[in-house]
This record gives C-alpha cells, structure tokens and sequence, in this order.
C-alpha cells in the first residue's frame, strides 16, 4: 500500500486506465447536482467536455451516470431526496427525462450522439438479458455513440431500495469488455478512515487485498442525493480488480487528469484474471436462490483443486432451489467460497447428502454442480 504520495510516477495500473481504449465511467449524483436538487449544468458541461475529449482521441467510453432522482427533486417542489419508494419513482421519472436530455444536449456541442441504456437486475441476473446487453453496448459503440447508463429507478425496486451505480459500473465494466473503470466520486481519493473528521491518510495505490486491512470505508452521505458512500466504491473496484479490470478512484473535479495521466486517486490494481461473460455473469451477477453448505474435504476441493462439487461433501442446504438455479457454495462457517450451477432441485438433495458416488442410484450419480459451471470467489 502506498500512502499519502503524490501520484507522480506511474504504475502500471495508472497507465493502463491512461491508456484504455474502452473505458467505464462512472459519475455520482453529488457530482452533478445541487445540494438542492436539480442538475448543475455547469459541472454536467464540463464532465461531458472530458469524456467528449477521450472520445475525440479515439477511446470508446461508456458513461454510467446517477443522478435522475437527485434531478427530479426541483421539478416537483421536493425539499429533500424521498425516503418512500413510489415518491423516490416519481421523482426518477422526471429527473430520468431531464438527465437525458441535458447529456444530449451537451455531448451535442462536440457533436456526438448519446445513447439512454437503463437496466434493471434482471438484465444482469438473468443471462438471455445479459447477452442482449451486451449486443446493445456493442452496436452502439461501433455506431460511435456514447452510451449513458443509469439503474431504471422509475420501476426497479431492488435497486432504488438496496442497489447502487458503483456496482453497476463494474458490471458494465465487464459486460462491454473494458479495458478500465474509473470511478468519479465527491471524495478524490481512498482513506484509511473519513477525511472529514481529520487524521485519516490518503491511499494512493491499492495492490491487493492486504492493502485494505487497515481501511474502514463508511456508507455516509454529506448532502442526502446519493444512494452509494465509499463502501459501495470500494466494493465495486473490489470487484472489477478482481475479474481482471484496473480500476482508478478520483475525484469529479479531477475528471480530466483521471482521463488523461490518471495520476489522480487511488489506483486499484488486478488481482484476478479477467473472466468469460460467462463466468463473471455466474460469479457476480447472476441473482443466487440459495446456498449450499459443504465440509471441509469439500471446500478445498472446489476452491483448490477446481473439482465439481460431489454429495459426499455437502453438509446442508438452504431455501427452495431448483435444479438449473445459480447457488451459493459456503464453508462450515457460511462464508461464501465459490458460486454454481446446481444439477438437482432441493428437494432431491435430503437423501443424496454425504453419500459417495457409488453409494448412489444410477440415476443421481451425477455431480451437484460440475466443474464447468462454477466459479471460485477470491
């Protein structure tokens, strides 16, 4: 871990976003709006500018903006960001047009055409909408449009109520193959602790987990517009770094050294390999019915040695899944070790558990979940 140094020299991960062809970008809401709600053109104009720029020098940029409820306050005589669901739709379906509008607009003074992608969990959760996704993100990055994603928050309940963009950034991250994900937040670097209160050292470089002991991120908002603190950020860069994405933490007001020399913020650097669609969908996104419990011999089998998940090893399962379903595979301590595709429904797995292969009917010789359709989590 590197620590309260200027970015002067480069590291690779630094130069890697520097010198991205495609790259993820993610705005908050505190970045683009008043503390009374409504969007600050200003700020929008001049984050436009930037992304515009980096297009101009043949990058292709995908832009994962929040903002629409944040937007839709001022319109509807709202003092504060709502706290029930139907008011905090109403206000994203006013604050969605408007968000929209202001970004064709401004991407209009550098003439380039943008483009509304809104997703909801099921475009990520279910793999038919992922695929599809990804051929939308595809056409229009070959039609040299910008496209401009935010969560549908007019009618996604799950994520107004329990999501945030910074995750979604890293999704689309790896959706569209990107090359990098730079996060543009209201706070221009990682600390070890809340810069507000004083005492707490600036993070420059973030190389692997043993970076982040000692770093206690909270979910706190100043102004009350945004739905993610520093824990979402950290958790999102978390994840793309995992899968094999750098990813760089800045400042909004640094936007344009983040896009340039990237020598702004924390840099989190790969610890894992990039992964297929498909395995990042079943290891990160695809939604979870239930968890599989499992001994000892088992987890080092499947996290070590890669080996399909036979009922000799399970220990218990949870909730009503059915064969086809994405599971969680965890330790005698619940802690979530790899994710998969189960070949059994629940209720068939009562009397399969800790049997051997061979003690088995023929029938029910197969594995719980195959090799091939699971992934180990770091």
């Amino acid at each position: 871990m590197t620590v309260n140094e200027p970015a002067t020299a480069r590291s690779e991960t630094r130069q890697r976003v520097g010198t991205a062809r495609r790259l993820v970008v993610k705005v908050g809401s505190s970045s683009l709006t008043t503390a009374h709600g409504g969007l600050d053109r200003a700020r929008l104009d001049a984050l436009v500018d930037v992304v515009a720029d980096r297009c101009a020098r043949g990058g292709q940029l995908v832009l994962v903006s929040s903002g629409a409820i944040a937007a839709g306050l001022a319109p509807l005589a709202l003092a504060r960001r709502p706290k029930d669901l139907a008011t905090q739709q109403a206000a994203a379906g006013v604050g969605q047009l408007a968000l929209a509008h202001a970004y064709a607009t401004s991407f209009g003074r550098h003439q380039r055409v943008v483009g509304q992608v809104l997703l909801t969990a099921d475009d990520v959760i279910r793999r038919a909408h992922y695929r599809n996704a990804q051929r939308t993100f595809e056409r229009l990055l070959a039609l040299r449009a910008v496209p401009v994603v935010n969560e549908n928050d007019t009618v996604a309940t799950d994520e107004i109520r329990f999501g945030d963009n910074d995750r979604l950034a890293a999704l689309v991250a790896h959706l569209v193959g990107a090359d990098a994900l730079v996060l543009l937040s209201d706070v221009d670097a990682l600390y070890d602790g809340d810069p507000r209160h004083g005492g707490a050292t600036r993070i420059t470089e973030v190389r692997g987990p043993e970076d982040l002991v000692q770093v206690q991120a909270g979910d706190g908002r100043v102004d009350g517009l945004g739905t993610g603190g520093m824990a979402s950020k950290l958790a999102a860069a978390k994840l793309a770094s995992s899968a094999g994405i750098p990813v760089l933490l800045a400042g909004a007001d640094d936007a344009a050294r983040a896009l340039d020399q990237a020598d702004v913020g924390t840099a989190f650097a790969v610890t894992g390999a990039r992964l297929s669609a498909r395995r990042f969908w079943l290891g990160y996104a695809a939604g979870a019915k239930g968890r599989v419990r499992l001994d000892d011999g088992a987890v080092q089998a499947v996290t070590q040695r890669r080996r399909s998940l036979l009922a000799a090893g399970i220990l218990d399962t949870t909730s009503d899944f059915h064969a086809g379903d994405v599971v969680e595979l965890v330790d005698r301590s619940d802690r979530v070790v790899a994710r998969g595709v189960v070949g059994y429904d629940a209720s068939e797995l009562p009397e399969l558990i800790g049997r051997s292969t061979h003690e088995l009917p023929a029938e029910f010789r197969r594995e719980i979940v195959h090799a091939d359709d699971l992934v180990v989590l770091q």
